[in-house]
């Protein structure tokens, strides 16, 4: 899948040069939303712990939610296009070439439809505070290993550098979505007040802190 390769390879420099933005760096336009740490982790708890290449597409695609709602409308009418037949017909779309990508993750792009609302607060919170954001990030995945639930399986590498946490496919051909509980995979929630958003996924069940695929 050329389209996803050539996108990963860019969102995930991305990706690495946001992690390097110290906190607070992002200036605030006037009357824009500023979120809490709290409301930031119970926002992220759902995605924190994709693979950073799809994670990245997903951020990004965030801050499209309307060509998000076209693209999983015409990928549900679509579902039997693959591989390259989907890249050649994804040309004609004019769409953000991270909602492009997501086309080829169906499950997660219908779950950004379905969940329209989440998804919107998603891209305004990426866009508003995008190093509180890769900071929350960091933190959440920080948690879930520390609970002993984010490890290095068949599917995917666990990379711990001081103090940023690298995910990245176990084979760089295939992406596996993780589907885990956001209420579980990180311990005890600690702001039990702002409990944590969580994505469905059709026929899919997890027990525990166990991280399916």
């Amino acid at each position: 899948m050329n389209l996803r390769r050539a996108s990963t390879f860019c969102i995930i420099w991305f990706l690495v040069l946001s992690l390097a933005v110290p906190s607070g760096a992002i200036a605030q336009d006037s009357g824009e939303k500023t979120f809490t740490k709290e409301e930031l982790a119970q926002l992220l708890a759902p995605v924190a712990l994709y693979p950073d290449s799809l994670l990245a597409q997903i951020l990004m695609a965030s801050t499209y939610p309307l060509e998000v709602v076209k693209a999983a409308r015409w990928r549900k009418d679509n579902p039997d296009l693959k591989e390259d037949a989907l890249d050649e017909a994804l040309k004609e779309k004019d769409w953000d070439v991270s909602v492009k990508s997501l086309c080829h993750f169906p499950d997660v792009l219908a779950a950004m439809n379905e969940q329209l609302d989440m998804t919107t607060t998603l891209g305004d919170a990426f866009l508003a505070q995008e190093a509180d954001v890769m900071d929350t990030i960091q933190e959440l995945r920080a948690k879930a290993h520390a609970a002993g639930n984010l490890n290095a399986t068949e599917e995917q590498k666990v990379i711990v550098e001081e103090k940023i946490i690298i995910i990245e496919p176990a084979d760089p051909q295939v992406v596996y979505v993780p589907v885990y509980s956001p209420t579980v995979v990180y311990g005890t929630w600690w702001y039990p007040a702002y409990p944590p958003y969580r994505w469905y996924y059709p026929g899919w069940t997890v027990t525990a802190g166990m991280i399916g695929f």
